[in-house]
C-alpha cells in the first residue's frame, strides 16, 4: 500500500529536475500521474520510468503558462483518469540579469512562466473541484506551489525570478484562505536542489556538484525534495497555507511577514520627527 494509492497527480514541469523526481515517487506511492512537460522527449520518458516499475502515467504538452494550455491539461487530465485530487505546480525558466541591464522581455518571460504558469493551472483545478464540492462530493484536494528562497530572501540578479517566487508564496497563502471551504488545501516549498537552473545560476555551480565520495550523503539531490511533496500530497494531511524551506534532510517552515519594533504617537509625524525617531525601528 502506497501513501497515495488512488490519488490522481499533475506535476508541471516534470520532464527533469525536480519535476521529474516528484513524479517518479508520487507513482511509486502510488499515484497515477500525468507528467506535464513543454518538451515530448524527457516527459515520456519519464512516464516509460514510471511504467517500468508498474505505476500509471501519461505525457503531457500543454503550456501551463497560457489560460487554454492550463485549462486543457486539467480537463485532459480528468478525461484520461476520472477524477483529479493532486496539483504540483513546478515548472520555472530562470533569465538572471541585474536590475538595470534586465530587459522587458526577460521580466515578462519569467514572471509569465512562474506566476501565471501556477495561477492557470490552479484556477482550472479549483474550479473543477468547487462544482464536485457543491454537487456534495467529498473534495480533499492538494495544490503544492514551488517557490524560492531567491524571492523569499532575495539573491542579487533575480529580481524577475524572486518577485514572481515570492508572489507564488502570497499566491499559495491567500488561496488556502480561500480554497479550504471546497476541500482543498494549498501550500508551497522553496527547495534548494541540483537542477538545471541552479547549476546555470553562477557561483551556484559548484556549489550544488554532487560528492566525489558516492557514500555522502548527497544534500543537493533533487530527490531528497520529493518526499515533503508526496506528504502533502496525502488525502489525510491537514497542513494548510504554509511555506516550506528544504534541502537535503533539512525542512524549515517560513514565518510570514510579520510587525516588528513600532515607533507611535497620537498625531501626524513630521518629517523631522521621523529623522529623529526612524533609527529605532532601523539599524543601519
Amino acid at each position: 500500500m502506497g501513501a497515495l494509492d488512488g490519488r490522481i497527480a499533475i506535476v508541471t514541469g516534470a520532464g527533469r529536475g525536480l519535476g521529474r523526481e516528484h513524479s517518479l515517487l508520487l507513482a511509486r506511492e502510488g499515484a497515477r500521474v500525468v507528467v506535464n512537460d513543454l518538451d515530448p522527449a524527457p516527459a515520456e520518458e519519464v512516464v516509460e520510468a514510471i511504467r517500468s516499475f508498474g505505476g500509471e502515467a501519461v505525457a503531457n504538452t500543454d503550456n501551463v503558462a497560457e489560460w487554454e494550455g492550463a485549462e486543457q491539461l486539467v480537463r485532459s487530465t480528468i478525461e484520461a483518469y476520472g477524477d483529479l485530487h493532486v496539483l504540483v505546480n513546478n515548472a520555472g525558466i530562470l533569465r538572471d540579469r541585474f536590475l538595470v541591464n534586465m530587459s522587458e522581455d526577460e521580466w515578462d518571460s519569467v514572471v509569465t512562466v512562474h506566476l501565471k504558469g501556477h495561477f492557470a493551472p490552479t484556477r482550472h483545478a479549483a474550479a473543477y473541484w468547487r462544482e464536485r464540492s457543491k454537487a456534495g462530493d467529498p473534495v480533499k484536494a492538494s495544490v503544492i506551489n514551488t517557490s524560492s528562497t531567491s524571492g523569499l530572501l532575495g539573491n542579487p540578479g533575480q529580481t524577475n525570478y524572486g518577485a514572481a517566487k515570492a508572489g507564488i508564496a502570497a499566491f499559495t497563502q491567500i488561496a488556502a484562505m480561500e480554497l479550504i471551504r471546497y476541500g482543498i488545501r494549498s501550500n508551497a516549498i522553496a527547495p534548494a536542489a541540483r537542477t538545471r537552473m541552479t547549476e546555470a545560476t553562477p557561483g551556484l555551480g559548484d556549489v550544488v556538484k554532487a560528492p566525489d565520495d558516492p557514500e555522502r550523503f548527497d544534500v543537493w539531490d533533487p530527490a531528497n525534495v520529493s518526499p515533503l511533496v508526496a506528504y502533502l500530497a496525502m488525502e489525510h494531511c491537514t497542513v494548510n497555507g504554509q511555506v516550506f524551506f528544504i534541502r537535503g534532510g533539512t525542512v524549515q517552515l517560513f514565518r510570514p511577514w510579520a510587525l516588528g519594533e513600532t515607533i507611535e504617537r497620537n498625531s501626524r509625524w513630521t518629517v523631522d520627527e521621523l529623522e529623529a525617531e526612524m533609527k529605532r525601528l532601523v539599524r543601519e
